[in-house]
């Protein structure tokens, strides 16, 4: 995920002469060790009591004192970085100890201490348990204030006018709120513009997932630059394709067909799922609509007797289903 303009962007490509991926690694890292610097810098103001140049706040003798070099290795390859010290000497970050080489753990870390919701107990918690040190409230609140505006302003970046596709959907996940452990939905949104070119276009968080909250999140894409999607893909969650229809009725609607199929073998008992799978598997993988429909008349003539709750969706839903052909 991205947390810089198209044109910090468009300069980095500049800085680097992108023309593969290696390219892109290489940017990639510096990206990298820019955070980690950050960090460090945050740890020193902390123990210091004040920021850099914000001299009417010193209240200590102490001050910084330049930088020493030092590399470390990280996920993305040895890095370069200054850790900043002090004039008496008494700074030794907790972020990377003093003899500490290797930090390839801790990209990964960085990205979970973002996704813990950013209050301070549970990242002092969270600090402690990957790095082994006491984090401040203070400090935490240091190194926030330094990464935030960039989490923040990759959430309100505008976005690209039109895209080709966007998949929408929730991925639910258990957490702790007020001492209890309770199911939160992130909300997705994947889009592939008229390039073919794909980009996270945000992440949101709600209590449960409904149509009401969607209806949210495509309007606020379509606040942030986006005018037109032609195909969205969703599941089958009730509501959803009136919400579609109410923030992008130019748009087409695809079904998630593996969720289509999950909600209709719950309707065929095991003794004939592997017959009925086949017959259906035939309706999906069809080349055309008209076979996919010849296919469809053959299992609802063979099998809706038996199973109407199963092949009923397939002839109710076929609009949304048919987009994919």
């Amino acid at each position: 995920m991205s947390i810089l303009t198209k044109e910090q962007i468009r300069e980095l490509i500049k800085e680097y002469n992108v023309k593969d991926a290696k390219d892109i690694h290489n940017m990639l890292k510096d990206l990298f060790g820019e955070t980690i610097q950050e960090m460090l810098e945050a740890e020193l103001d902390n123990q210091l009591g004040y920021s850099k140049y914000d001299y009417k706040n010193k209240k200590t003798d102490n001050s910084r004192n330049g930088y020493s070099k030092k590399i470390v290795r990280t996920d993305t390859g040895d890095i370069k970085i200054n850790v900043p010290r002090d004039r008496n000497g008494e700074f030794e970050p907790s972020i990377i100890k003093k003899y500490q080489r290797d930090v390839s753990s801790i990209e990964d870390q960085i990205i979970s201490m973002y996704a813990k919701g950013m209050s301070t107990r549970d990242i002092q918690k969270h600090l402690q348990n990957i790095y082994g040190f006491e984090a401040s409230p203070t400090l935490i609140s240091n190194i926030t204030d330094k990464v935030l505006p960039l989490i923040t302003e990759w959430q309100n970046r505008k976005l690209q006018p039109a895209y080709a596709i966007v998949f929408l959907d929730a991925l639910h996940h258990k957490v702790r709120q007020n001492n209890q452990i309770v199911t939160k939905a992130a909300y997705m949104a994947i889009g592939i513009d008229v390039y073919g070119k794909k980009d996270v276009l945000g992440i949101w968080l709600g209590e449960t997932e409904s149509a009401k909250f969607w209806l949210n999140v495509l309007n606020e894409l379509r606040n942030r630059g986006v005018e037109d999607i032609f195909i969205i893909c969703v599941d089958n969650l009730k509501g959803f394709s009136e919400a579609i229809g109410a923030a992008y009725p130019q748009a087409e609607v695809q079904k998630c067909i593996v969720h289509q199929i999950r909600n209709t073998m719950k309707y065929v008992p095991r003794k004939d799922r592997v017959e009925f799978l086949a017959d259906l598997r035939s309706i999906y993988q069809a080349p055309t609509e008209i076979e996919g429909l010849r296919c469809l008349d053959i299992l609802e003539e063979k099998w809706a007797d038996k199973y109407l709750l199963a092949v009923k969706p397939w002839r109710v839903n076929w609009n949304e289903l048919a987009r994919v052909y």
